[in-house]
């Protein structure tokens, strides 16, 4: 059988609403797609750790101290659980781990940002989380089914993440005017950020994503589903969102809002955030640091054998 051949019906499979398994044949370009997102997801867990990580020390109390704890600890699994499903597509951990550190992959766009104030950790995790929750919970029906096993146990710990983010946001805005101005100046300096998170609008046509069903809904249906959440929350909490155009269009069933700075979101993904660099040599650093933990467990494991 041909490779065009084998391939058509592998994208029959997919069309029928099939799962893929890591062990089944697949064209290379599927095999590559799925590596490349996969990747990106481990290390932006990975890399989405260390906002939060930098508050530990900074929570107003005990108990937001060992629950940010907790939190940065999930991330920080999850993202080891990612690099585990992409090993199985034909990349060792090491090399991911290796081209992550030293910029030559990727991470999401909301991880290059820098964290101000107790408010930003309320937004990241109310908003962020919760996007990503969006974004995440639409990819179980994604055709990998390595990926969407595992994606099952991170939305379920993502939601405990997501309530934490409320919790903490809802006692900043019962709070005083103090906390309230901190988590709205929050809200409006991470509104556009958050706009980036989904990307630009998908064009079907050329996105890989979902042509190979690794991804089953476009950019725009995951920010509108982001907006139908959250929005009315924020307007119940009396926050104001930083977007004059942003309202509901009940003709059309979707919600009108403005068009962020897509230069500035491209000069992100391509490693010029804020704090791009120096989150990279935090990581380069742990890693280094780090390094012996990893050379005794080789020779315990030398040993065993």
């Amino acid at each position: 059988m041909s490779y065009e051949t084998r391939t058509a019906d592998f994208r029959a499979r997919i069309s029928a609403d099939e799962k893929i398994e890591a062990s089944d044949w697949m064209p290379d370009e599927y095999r590559q797609a799925a590596l490349k997102f996969i990747e990106m997801h481990a290390n932006s867990e990975i890399m989405g750790a260390l906002p939060e990580r930098e508050w530990i020390p900074r929570a107003p109390s005990l108990r937001r101290k060992m629950s940010l704890t907790a939190k940065v600890q999930d991330e920080v699994g999850h993202g080891h659980m990612l690099y585990r499903v992409a090993e199985d597509l034909g990349k060792s951990r090491d090399a991911m781990i290796d081209d992550l550190i030293n910029g030559r992959t990727k991470f999401h766009n909301v991880f290059h940002y820098p964290t101000f104030t107790w408010g930003d950790v309320g937004v990241i995790g109310f908003l962020i989380d919760g996007a990503a929750l969006v974004t995440q919970k639409a990819l179980l029906d994604c055709s990998y089914a390595p990926y969407v096993r595992v994606l099952k146990r991170i939305c379920a710990e993502e939601s405990l993440h997501q309530r934490h983010g409320e919790d903490l946001v809802l006692e900043l805005c019962a709070g005083t005017d103090e906390q309230r101005r901190m988590f709205q100046e929050a809200v409006d300096r991470w509104w556009e950020p958050i706009m980036h998170f989904f990307g630009p609008p998908s064009n079907p046509e050329k996105d890989v994503l979902l042509h190979w069903r690794l991804k089953v809904d476009s950019n725009e249906v995951l920010r509108q589903r982001f907006f139908d959440l959250y929005v009315p929350k924020l307007w119940d909490l009396g926050i104001t969102i930083p977007d004059e155009a942003l309202e509901y269009d009940r003709e059309r069933g979707e919600w009108n809002w403005s068009e962020p700075d897509w230069d500035g979101f491209w000069e992100v993904v391509r490693g010029n955030g804020p704090m791009t660099q120096t989150r990279l040599a935090w990581r380069r650093w742990m890693h280094d640091a780090h390094g012996w933990v990893r050379e005794a467990l080789s020779e315990s494991g030398v040993r065993a054998a």
